[in-house]
Protein backbone atom coordinates (compact mmCIF):
# COMPACT_ATOMS: atom_id res chain seq x y z
CA UNK A 1 0.00 0.00 0.00
CA UNK A 2 0.93 3.42 -0.95
CA UNK A 3 -0.13 7.09 -0.76
CA UNK A 4 1.22 9.67 -2.71
CA UNK A 5 0.26 13.51 -3.05
CA UNK A 6 0.04 14.44 -6.78
CA UNK A 7 -0.25 17.76 -8.61
CA UNK A 8 -1.21 18.21 -12.11
CA UNK A 9 -0.67 20.95 -13.93
CA UNK A 10 -2.19 22.76 -17.19
CA UNK A 11 -5.70 23.27 -18.28
CA UNK A 12 -6.83 20.82 -15.74
CA UNK A 13 -9.87 22.99 -13.97
CA UNK A 14 -13.09 23.81 -15.64
CA UNK A 15 -12.91 20.42 -17.84
CA UNK A 16 -15.02 17.83 -15.34
CA UNK A 17 -11.08 17.44 -14.48
CA UNK A 18 -11.93 16.13 -10.48
CA UNK A 19 -15.13 14.06 -11.59
CA UNK A 20 -12.67 11.95 -13.93
CA UNK A 21 -10.13 11.73 -11.07
CA UNK A 22 -12.81 10.00 -9.10
CA UNK A 23 -14.53 7.76 -11.23
CA UNK A 24 -10.73 6.63 -12.16
CA UNK A 25 -9.87 5.58 -8.41
CA UNK A 26 -13.35 3.58 -7.49
CA UNK A 27 -12.29 2.02 -10.64
CA UNK A 28 -9.13 0.95 -9.25
CA UNK A 29 -9.75 1.12 -5.83
CA UNK A 30 -8.21 3.78 -5.09
CA UNK A 31 -8.74 6.48 -1.33
CA UNK A 32 -8.48 9.56 -0.99
CA UNK A 33 -9.38 13.46 -2.43
CA UNK A 34 -8.86 15.66 -5.14
CA UNK A 35 -9.42 19.31 -5.39
CA UNK A 36 -9.09 22.62 -7.50
CA UNK A 37 -6.06 25.00 -6.28
CA UNK A 38 -5.91 28.74 -6.27
CA UNK A 39 -3.12 27.98 -8.64
CA UNK A 40 -5.15 26.50 -11.48
CA UNK A 41 -4.13 23.44 -10.75
CA UNK A 42 -5.03 19.93 -9.34
CA UNK A 43 -3.97 18.23 -6.33
CA UNK A 44 -4.65 14.74 -5.41
CA UNK A 45 -4.31 12.45 -2.27
CA UNK A 46 -4.43 9.13 -3.25
CA UNK A 47 -3.52 5.80 -1.63
CA UNK A 48 -3.89 1.96 -3.15
CA UNK A 49 -2.25 -1.20 -3.71
CA UNK A 50 1.16 -0.15 -5.99
CA UNK A 51 0.33 -1.71 -9.05
CA UNK A 52 -3.23 -0.13 -9.18
CA UNK A 53 -1.81 3.08 -8.07
CA UNK A 54 0.75 3.24 -11.52
CA UNK A 55 -2.17 2.36 -13.53
CA UNK A 56 -4.24 5.32 -12.06
CA UNK A 57 -1.05 7.61 -12.73
CA UNK A 58 -0.94 6.53 -16.26
CA UNK A 59 -5.02 7.69 -16.58
CA UNK A 60 -4.12 10.98 -14.97
CA UNK A 61 -1.50 11.82 -17.49
CA UNK A 62 -4.05 11.55 -20.22
CA UNK A 63 -6.89 13.49 -18.34
CA UNK A 64 -10.46 14.11 -19.79
CA UNK A 65 -11.14 14.90 -23.61
CA UNK A 66 -11.03 18.76 -22.85
CA UNK A 67 -8.40 18.43 -20.62
CA UNK A 68 -4.50 19.52 -21.04
CA UNK A 69 -2.48 17.77 -18.59
CA UNK A 70 1.13 19.55 -18.86
CA UNK A 71 2.97 17.98 -15.79
CA UNK A 72 1.89 15.06 -12.84
CA UNK A 73 4.33 15.56 -9.78
CA UNK A 74 4.18 12.93 -7.57
CA UNK A 75 5.56 12.67 -3.85
CA UNK A 76 5.52 9.49 -1.51
CA UNK A 77 4.07 10.24 1.62
CA UNK A 78 5.46 8.47 4.83
CA UNK A 79 2.95 7.74 6.67
CA UNK A 80 -1.10 6.82 5.41
CA UNK A 81 -3.88 8.03 6.48
CA UNK A 82 -6.78 6.43 6.82
CA UNK A 83 -9.15 6.76 4.14
CA UNK A 84 -12.82 5.05 3.64
CA UNK A 85 -13.28 6.42 0.07
CA UNK A 86 -12.16 8.71 -2.40
CA UNK A 87 -13.96 12.20 -2.69
CA UNK A 88 -14.28 15.88 -4.52
CA UNK A 89 -13.60 18.53 -2.34
CA UNK A 90 -14.28 22.24 -2.33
Amino acid sequence: MVQYEIKITGRVQGVGFRYFVQKRANDFNIKGWVKNTRDGSVVVMAQGDFNDMETFMDHLRLGPSMARVLKVEKSQMPELEDFSDFSIRY
